[in-house]
């Protein structure tokens, strides 16, 4: 056409609609083709509305996201504004939906897509509020972009008009009275001109993707009110009414981001897009995420109070990949017995073979015993709120841990009690701090763990110590002959890490496999001459293997995703939990006006944050942070993170210029101190010590560190940065919390035995123990000026996580803060805190565990 915009050279037009022309152009200086949104002219006499566009336009210009329209640059020609962004070749959602429903397998790519860029979107802060098919592309090398991001709150129809199928946008989304978006992908809130946030755009994605599988719209009617009373008062037809291919799982999905309350909805994108990939990868639809570059959600291993996954809803006759020894691969059947969406603990079938028992916390509430049958009919509750479930005796017998809370990452322990299948009469308490139980063959006895002085101890009958340990164990089960008992034996603590191992009556232990990278769950196999457990060799991946007490492995079965093992019957059957794990990250810096999110990869533990509150150290210990454990370092502005190098991040020097970063955790220990800028790393070992934890002093020469050596407790050392020379400076039995630095220039807090906490000094001397700490107390973050800290009450797993300030000197305390994500449905614990010197700002990072129960047979 020879038309210039600026410095654009108009080719042809595109099309037109209510948001003004497009038009192809091609951009010289580049040599590139771009396409350009010339505005209305309606447009250049408004000059709020020019403000509120440049303002919207800059925004979405942010967005660097595969799944979002690329915004290049921002301009006007004679008065009117224009917008250049990258040129698609495809076609719109609309035009696609033209043929009718999309394959099942298509559907859920598409939405796996466009949730992907919808959590971009909103963890910046901006919502679409008028996302519809129309505004939806189709690429022909597969990627779905969505469009008009930032644009759609700038819309205003210039008459009320009549019978309309779409209602515009005004002019000002969040303010209350104000309708925007179109109507039926309308949220109630939109319709009724409510302020709205990010979960009215996943109700409208929820409109789409139910568009998508069923080919019809879910709310539209004959005339617009018709339209919006079915928006605000009904339900859209069941979708196995038209799509038989629609999974349950994807069904409920779908229904999840239409609830008419915007509580009851996925409260993020990110979560939707976690169970939405979950569910493509295990029926074989992952190609979204692999096009997109985005890491799978895949489980990790490293620091997590207990296990954390985001809820994998996948329906009944999923095809897995299944490895035989010695035969072709073939599907065993999987029957879904838990439907909501909550963590599961610990499941048992039951002595009667039928029932199933298990513990878990649905939607963010509490969690208690529920029982149901292994047919999958509906649980009810045991009457046993706070409790987890250990074992089942073979007269019916329930043991159960009262008031089970974490005692560490990954291990819970409460009160163990017995109780009677059928649910009559109270609990009888037996011993307390139990971690793990089962009964032994007869029934008679149970074998525990517990810990004792810092140790972890396998005891049968309970006092008579048969294995301890300075990690930790995960299960206890005893074979069917009763003459030996099988553990997950975990080296280090705050690690999933670890290998099976059996420990006879006479407390002979021995390791049946090598140590896997993540490690959960085992039982004996029916006939008695296996463990069957579920292990990842890399990542967090697991699969369900089995081992021979002769050492010899073999894999049962390997699908998508992460499995948890809880039990074995005699006939074969399995119950298992499919598990996808997630641990973020939120943040708030100095005078921010609210909490971000700023979770890297899947598995985003928080390390230290710099001096100024401005800079936050993390591990990436998932599969996006590869084979092993990645350090980074990212500001709080949410510029993108910066890989420092392997390793366990730990600590960040007060002059913001070195990390220290722990390599090689599970195996042989070394520290590193990476440089934040240019300049070469160092790594130096610390013979015959096992680092646990390590901190900068404030010199920033020496570190303080809490390591044991070979068969003993940990204690505290002063190591020089330069030397490495180890300086022991407490007793067996003492650690220094985690973060913690110095309180002044010479003495350090540090917890002993039973959890006591006192002031030590790097000179020498006697420690002194403050007034009003308390032993679960948890320490966050650097000390403050005059010996502030800010200290966790409660311990680990209370939510939400009730922070005080309190003074080393005086004892005194005050409240300052709950943490806790704004979404609790999952959500297991705060993980780790750091807080600011001066308290100006505050990070977390926290677990979330959705969990999907399942009978599985045919495994052999």
């Amino acid at each position: 056409m020879g038309t210039r915009l600026g410095p654009y050279e108009i080719v042809g037009p595109l099309g037109a609609g209510g948001m003004g022309e497009v038009y192809r152009a091609r951009d010289e200086r580049l040599k590139r083709d771009v396409a350009i949104k010339v505005l209305p002219p309606s447009y250049t006499q408004d000059a709020d509305r020019l403000r509120r566009f440049e303002l919207e336009a800059q925004a979405a210009g942010a967005l660097n996201h595969p799944n979002i329209t690329a915004v290049y640059d921002l301009g006007t020609h004679d008065g009117a504004p224009y917008i250049v962004t990258e040129l698609l070749e495809g076609e719109t959602l609309r035009a696609r939906l033209a043929g009718g429903a999309l394959p099942v397998r298509k559907a859920v790519d598409t939405a796996v897509q466009i949730a992907r860029g919808l959590a971009a979107a909103h963890e910046k802060g901006i919502i679409h509020r008028d996302l519809k098919p129309e505004n939806l592309f189709l690429t022909k090398d597969g990627r779905v972009k969505i469009l008009d991001f930032g644009l759609a709150k700038l819309t205003q129809t210039d008459a009320p008009g009549g019978q309309q199928t779409n209602l515009p946008t005004a002019t000002a989304g969040t303010e209350a009275g104000v309708v925007m978006g179109t109507l039926g992908y309308m949220s109630p809130e939109q319709v009724k001109g409510q302020p709205t946030d990010q979960r009215s755009d996943l109700f409208s994605f929820g409109a789409i993707l139910y568009e998508m599988l069923s080919g019809s719209r879910a709310f539209h009617r004959g005339s617009a009110a018709e339209t919006i009373s079915a928006i605000l008062r009904e339900e859209p037809p069941d979708l196995s009414a038209t799509n038989r291919n629609v999974q349950p799982g994807l069904e409920r999905i779908v229904r999840h981001c239409l609830e008419k309350n915007p509580e009851e909805r996925f409260y993020s994108a990110r979560d939707l897009a976690f169970d939405l990939e979950a569910l493509s990868s295990l029926s074989g639809t992952g190609e979204a995420a692999a096009r997109t570059g985005t890491p799978g959600v895949r489980p990790s291993r490293r620091f997590l109070a207990a296990a954390v996954v985001v809820a994998a809803l996948v329906g009944a006759g999923l095809t897995f990949a299944v490895l035989r020894r010695g035969g072709p691969a073939r599907a065993p059947s999987f029957r879904q017995l838990s439907f909501r969406r909550g963590v599961i603990w610990d499941a048992r079938f039951g002595s009667d073979g039928t029932s199933v028992f298990y513990n878990a916390a649905w939607e963010g509430g509490e969690s208690e015993v529920l029982v149901g049958r292994a047919d999958g009919s509906d649980a009810r509750p045991y009457g046993l709120k706070g409790a987890d479930v250990l074992a089942v005796a073979p007269n019916g017998d329930v043991a159960v841990a009262l008031g089970a809370k974490f005692s560490g990452p990954f291990s819970r322990k409460g009160t163990l009690a017995r109780t009677a299948s059928t649910g009559g009469g109270a609990p009888r308490e037996l011993l307390e701090d139990v971690e793990a139980a089962d009964f032994s063959p007869d029934g008679k006895d149970l074998a525990v763990v517990r810990m004792s002085a810092g140790r972890r101890r396998l005891e049968y009958p309970p006092g008579k110590i048969l294995y301890e340990t300075a990690g930790w164990i995960n299960g206890a089960r005893f074979s069917r002959r009763g003459d030996r008992i099988a553990i997950v034996d975990h080296p280090v603590v705050g690690d999933d890490g670890g290998a099976i191992a059996v420990v006879d009556l006479q407390g002979k232990k021995t390791t049946l496999t090598p140590v896997y990278a993540s490690l959960w769950g085992l039982a004996w196999s029916p006939d008695g001459s296996e463990v069957w457990f579920a292990a990842a060799e890399t990542g967090g991946n697991r699969a369900l293997r089995a081992a021979t007490l002769t050492g010899k492995t073999r894999v049962l079965f390997a699908g998508a995703g992460a499995l948890n093992l809880h039990d074995v019957s005699r006939d074969g059957r399995v119950l298992a939990t499919h598990e996808v794990i997630r641990v973020g990250l939120v943040v708030r810096g100095p005078g921010a006006p609210a909490e971000r999110d700023l979770s890297w990869f899947d598995w985003t533990l928080l390390g230290d944050m710099s001096s100024d509150g401005r800079t936050v150290l993390f591990t990436e210990s998932g599969e996006g942070g590869g084979a092993g454990y990645s350090c980074f370092l990212r500001s709080m502005d949410g510029s993108p993170a910066v890989r420092l190098g392997e390793g366990q991040a730990l600590s960040l020097s007060p002059d913001g210029k070195r990390v220290l970063a722990l390599v090689h955790p599970t195996g042989d220990r070394k520290l590193a101190i990476y440089p934040t800028g240019a300049g070469e790393p160092k790594v130096f070992s610390l013979p015959n010590l096992f680092v646990t934890t390590a901190a900068w002093l404030p010199d920033g020469r020496r570190i303080l560190l809490t390591a044991s050596e070979r068969d003993k407790d940990e204690r505290v050392y002063l190591v020089d940065a330069e030397s490495g020379d180890p300086k022991p400076l407490t007793p067996e039995g003492h650690t220094v919390p985690n973060g913690m630095r110095l309180v002044d220039a010479k003495r350090f807090v540090a917890r002993g035995p039973k959890g006591s906490v006192a002031l030590w000094s790097i000179d020498g001397g006697e420690p002194v123990a403050p007034t009003g700490l308390r032993p679960n107390d948890l320490f966050h973050g650097a000390v403050g000026k005059d010996g502030i800290v800010w200290l966790r009450r409660g311990g680990r797993g209370s939510l939400p996580a009730h922070l005080v300030r309190f003074d080393l000197a005086t004892g005194k305390e005050e409240p300052w803060r709950d943490l806790s994500p704004a979404d609790p449905t999952g959500i297991v614990d705060v993980i780790t805190v750091r807080v600011a010197p001066d308290g100006s700002s505050y990070a977390f990072s926290y677990g979330r565990q959705l969990s999907d129960l399942y009978a599985i047979e045919g495994l052999k």
